[in-house]
């Protein structure tokens, strides 16, 4: 990839039926009024499922020079190790999955296929995913888990009457914790709430409850057979206070961090020849490549950015010189 520098793809939104507009405070192109759920910012899916992908592949195609035009899956493939790294250059898609989530409205209770599930079942996927919480209403709430004692067969009554709620944990929603969603736990974002989702890259769901939508399919039999039936683990606080990394969320598919930058701070890319995504979160500013690596490129909220990894040690973050920058970043282990 000589002479490429970070890679910026065009977003891939997609319309739920419990979106909303608020992706558009983040540059997206959503109209006011509308129901966009999802904004795919890197994602090399093969096959889609769910409602709103419209089937078929998904895969980003990178909007700067000079690989504008391509795909992400293109350019991982004809540079495997200076995209991805040494440890996972034999991979046959990208790793991960990224999104932006707007939850107007309560997405559908649903889980993803457990490993036992996953390994009985060769169509269905590992889907293991994180929640970054951006912003909440006051009041909101995320459900994940079920409380203890729920058994299979008392969640299979609760199904039948439209009871499902009661039988999951829920809890508040606060800006700056990240809850980490093992694939088979049962999970929903509540109403209100803004994500920076990253996951596994599997759109295997399988809805158990839609709180009366009409016309979804449920996947009942199918999600009894996925659920843990105990609690999943807790938020993670992920942002410092004080400025600089804060804690760690690491999971066996990524590591993920939230970084705060001052006015004109600056921060290398951490990671040892790791392949990285930006997401900026609040304010802007900039990445910079060492030696003339390749030239600065400008950072804005809403951007995600795909740092090679052959570029990570040689990357540096600044923040906006009013006003600084938060952002996300996830690594492959």
């Amino acid at each position: 990839m000589n002479g490429c520098g970070p890679l910026v793809f065009q977003p891939i939104l997609m319309t739920k039926v419990w979106g909303g507009d608020s992706l558009s405070r983040f540059g997206k192109a959503v109209p006011r009024g509308s129901t966009i759920g999802e904004s795919w910012e890197v994602a090399d899916l093969a096959s889609t499922a769910i409602s709103g992908a419209g089937g078929g592949a998904q895969r980003s195609v990178i909007s700067n020079a000079p690989l504008k035009g391509q795909t992400l899956h293109d350019a991982m493939l004809r540079w495997p190790n200076d995209m991805l790294g040494p440890r996972h250059s034999a991979a046959k898609t990208f790793p991960l999955l990224v999104k932006f989530i707007d939850a107007k409205q309560n997405l559908s209770v649903q889980v993803h296929p457990s490993p036992a599930y996953a390994r009985a079942h060769p169509d269905a996927h590992l889907k293991t995913e994180a929640w970054f919480i951006m912003d909440a209403a006051p009041g909101s709430v995320i459900y994940k888990g079920v409380k203890q004692g729920v058994t299979r067969d008392l969640f299979q009554r609760a199904i039948s009457a439209g009871k499902v709620a009661e039988c999951l944990v829920s809890v508040p929603a606060r800006v700056g914790e990240c809850h980490n969603l093992p694939s088979g736990t049962c999970h929903a974002l509540g109403a209100g709430v803004l994500v920076a989702e990253i996951q596994t890259p599997s759109d295997t769901t399988y809805r158990v409850f839609d709180w009366g939508r009409p016309g979804r399919e449920l996947h009942v039999a199918q999600a009894l057979d996925c659920i843990h039936w105990g609690k999943a683990p807790e938020a993670l606080p992920l942002a410092n206070p004080s400025g600089g990394f804060g804690a760690t969320l690491t999971t066996d598919y990524f590591a993920l961090r939230h970084l705060t930058l001052a006015n004109a701070g600056r921060q290398r890319v951490p990671g040892d020849a790791a392949c990285t995504i930006l997401m900026v979160l609040v304010g802007g500013g900039s990445l910079q490549g060492e030696g003339g690596a390749y030239p600065a490129m400008t950072l804005k909220a809403g951007m995600t950015v795909l740092v090679p990894a052959n570029l990570t040690e040689s990357t540096t973050i600044i923040g906006q010189d009013m006003g600084g920058m938060e952002c996300l970043i996830a690594q492959l282990p």
